[in-house]
């Protein structure tokens, strides 16, 4: 798709200017007076903090005990002080952020490596090394992001880096062609595609950050053609794994660092070679890509989620919005300007791309203003079929039901895994992924309960739990969507290893509209069954099953007696979307069939 134009590119790439979006040139001054006041009063924020002090002993953590999050807390802390400070700067235009600016940008260009202490490695799933190597740096997702920081910040405050001393930006874009540009012509790293090799939002998010490094320096032609000619391979290696439907395997919080950074990559090359791809923004796929987010999305800041995503994730915003409008769908641009409206911070105060903000701050007085058309958001039935999931709605209930396989990145062991909204409330839950460790990447992932099918909706063996791999999958999979009802069924023993003694277990949900879900479990083989049910609102038994406070009742038929299991949530990531406790329930089996009625 990418590399078959490569025949019509011009000879002069142009440059990209990074405050110009949609079409209209920033105009800074129209900003409005509530977001420019947040925006300063964070850059005073940032003024009165300490840099942080990253250690080779900080590095070394991951290395020496898993830990992620001592060492990206330091990490990132420095980028998200430079962006308050520059877009304060650039806003205020007094010279009142560029000492500390100066100091971020020169800090950051002093750091040992850019790559993360998990992604310090040469190779896919290679052995990370316990130090950075500043003679052969990685590119990984943060390199290339921190390259992308730097050239925002450049480009926005060029003039005034440059009354202080020329050496700034020489620094910037000599730090960038060491760290980025040569380890990226030179070598081939897994994420760039090759062959049949399955990419994942490293190519996209990647490929995007390069573009941008590239195109909004000052780089020669020669180079701007080179990182194009290995860009556009990369793109269409990252979209051949996807589906024509569009939909995302990692998830709603992946789809950002996915199908969002494919639009973003998408808008470089619109800049560098205006017309060459713009045919590309009314392919099916891309606009289903694009569309994927309206619906996964429940109510609120709930979104169906799966693999490593969150149940409550950030509001859409500016990205969203300009892919909708790219695409020309209107329902996506209508909800993520309705998202940015209501957000209490639309202007993305933890995100670490600069240039994400900056869209967010120079179309801020055009989404305040907009009032989208009210168009009917496509809310409703919809079925993923490359990656089996179900999706049925009604005035009650939003139900989804994941098939495929446990191949998928980031995978989690959920096929045939339900996930159930109440009105918007949370009734079966998937309870996500917890704060990212040196474990969750490793061949101990599914050591990990929250990647264990006994901790999705779903039956266990004598304690044989799904197996991980893509031959572990839904097989006879069917489903219907109706007036009065919405139906799916499929058979799940092929998720599970021999161990479990299965022949069959056929699930069968169905939505009846306007009245109750139901489950059905036909379980045919040699060990005893154990349904687990994970919910948020604490079951309380009843003689025909479990309530769940106002919320619903459960009622049970061929059960034994359930067994509940508060699980206390102390980990900082899975908080951001549930409560301290949630529940799982223990169903028994009492037969070959099991039927769950919720009202």
């Amino acid at each position: 798709m990418f590399v078959e134009r490569r025949k019509d590119l011009p000879a002069h790439l142009a440059d990209v200017m990074l405050d110009q979006v949609e079409n209209r040139v920033a105009d800074w001054d129209s900003v409005p007076q509530r977001h420019r006041e947040s925006l300063i009063k964070a850059g005073e924020a940032a003024l009165s903090q300490p840099w942080s002090v990253i250690l080779a002993s900080d590095y070394r953590t991951y290395c020496e005990k898993g830990d992620r999050a001592g060492f990206e807390a330091l990490y990132f802390a420095r980028r998200l002080m430079l962006n308050d400070l520059v877009l304060a700067e650039r806003l205020e235009g007094g010279g009142r952020f560029l000492d500390a600016i100066i100091d971020g940008i020169v800090l950051i260009c002093e750091e040992s490596g850019w790559q993360l202490p998990a992604h310090n490695s040469y190779e896919r799933g290679g052995a990370r090394l316990p130090l950075p190597d500043p003679f052969d740096p990685v590119v990984d997702l943060f390199a290339a992001e921190t390259a992308a920081i730097l050239t925002t910040a450049l480009q926005l405050l060029s003039p005034q880096l440059d009354a202080v001393s020329p050496a700034i930006a020489r620094r910037i874009f000599d730090e960038v062609d060491r760290r980025v540009f040569k380890p990226y012509l030179a070598r081939h790293f897994w994420w760039m595609g090759h062959g049949a090799e399955r990419m994942n939002n490293w190519t996209a998010w990647i490929t995007q950050n390069v573009l941008l490094a590239t195109f909004a320096l000052p780089t020669s032609q020669e180079l701007r053609h080179a990182v194009l000619d290995k860009a556009l391979a990369s793109l269409d290696a990252f979209l051949k794994d996807y589906a024509e439907d569009g939909a995302c395997e990692e998830g709603v919080v992946y789809y950002r660092h996915a199908a969002l950074c494919l639009f973003g990559s998408m808008t470089m090359l619109d800049c560098a070679a205006p017309g060459v791809f713009s045919s590309l923004w009314r392919e099916p796929k891309i606009r289903n890509m694009a569309e994927y987010i309206l619906h996964m999305h429940v109510a609120g800041g709930h979104y169906f989620n799966f693999a490593d995503s969150s149940a409550v994730v950030e509001p859409c915003g500016v990205r969203e919005f300009l892919f909708g409008k790219a695409v020309g769908s209107e329902q996506l641009a209508a909800f993520a300007a309705g998202d940015f409206q209501r957000c209490e911070t639309p202007l993305m105060p933890k995100e670490w791309n600069l240039w994400y903000r900056v869209q967010a701050v120079t179309l801020a007085n055009y989404l305040d203003a907009c009032r989208p058309p009210q168009l009917p958001v496509p809310r409703g039935d919809i079925f993923y079929p490359g990656i089996g999931l179900f999706i049925a709605r009604d005035d009650i209930y939003a139900l989804a039901v994941k098939g495929g396989n446990n191949g998928e990145s980031h995978n989690h062991n959920d096929v045939g895994s339900v996930t159930l909204y109440k009105r918007g409330q949370p009734l079966l839950i998937d309870i996500g992924v917890e704060t990212y460790t040196a474990k969750t990447f490793s061949p101990r992932r599914y050591e990990i309960w929250t990647m264990q099918s006994a901790f999705h909706n779903l039956p266990s063996f004598a304690g044989v739990m799904q197996a991980d791999g893509a031959q572990f999958g839904a097989r006879d999979l069917a489903f219907a969507f109706e007036d009065a009802e919405a139906r799916i069924s499929m058979d799940i023993a092929g998720a599970y290893p021999s161990e479990a003694g299965l022949r069959s277990y056929r699930r069968r949900v169905v939505l009846k509209r306007g009245r109750c879900v139901e489950i059905h479990d036909d379980h045919d083989g040699d060990q005893a069954a154990v349904l687990s049910l994970m919910v948020l609102v604490e079951p309380v038994l009843t003689p025909q099953g479990l309530r769940l406070g106002d919320l619903a009742d459960i009622q049970l038929a061929g059960a034994g007696p359930p067994l509940i299991e508060p699980i206390v949530i102390t980990d900082a990531r899975l908080r951001q979307s549930w409560p301290q406790q949630v529940f799982r329930v223990l169903v028994p089996l009492a037969g070959p069939a099991l039927k769950l009625t919720i009202i």
